[in-house]
């Protein structure tokens, strides 16, 4: 199956910044969409910033111009790059790779998290 390797996270501190890295056992490029949910304390799960095979963009309102996402197919790798971190950035973040076989299925496919802890 695939698996999803997050690196990056640790403590961090206001203004600071910090690359986060999801390493995929395959190939990226069969991942129509990867993206960086994250679960800060006190609220659900939210959509961070997320990249298509199109290398189309999305990102939280709260990360917008702070945050960037990217992709590297040769490494099979997507980053996270945070700059400006707010302590309210604190919390763990998640990779995520939708796979679309085929019209009408689709599997989501998760890594282990990493802490990200930013002081103020």
């Amino acid at each position: 199956q695939v698996q999803l390797v997050e690196s990056g996270g640790g403590l961090g501190h206001a203004v600071g910044s910090l690359r986060l890295s999801c390493a995929a056992s395959g190939s990226i490029r069969s991942f129509n969409l990867m993206g960086w949910y994250r679960h800060t304390p006190g609220k659900q799960r939210e959509l961070v910033g997320s990249i298509s095979s199109d290398d189309t963009t999305d990102y939280a309102d709260s990360v917008k111009v702070r945050f960037t996402i990217s992709r590297d197919n040769a490494k099979n790798t997507v980053y996270l790059q945070m700059n400006s971190l707010k302590p309210e950035d604190t919390g763990v973040y998640y990779c995520n790779a939708r796979e679309t076989r085929r019209p009408g299925l689709m599997y989501n496919y998760w890594g282990q998290g990493t802490q990200v802890t930013v002081s103020s």
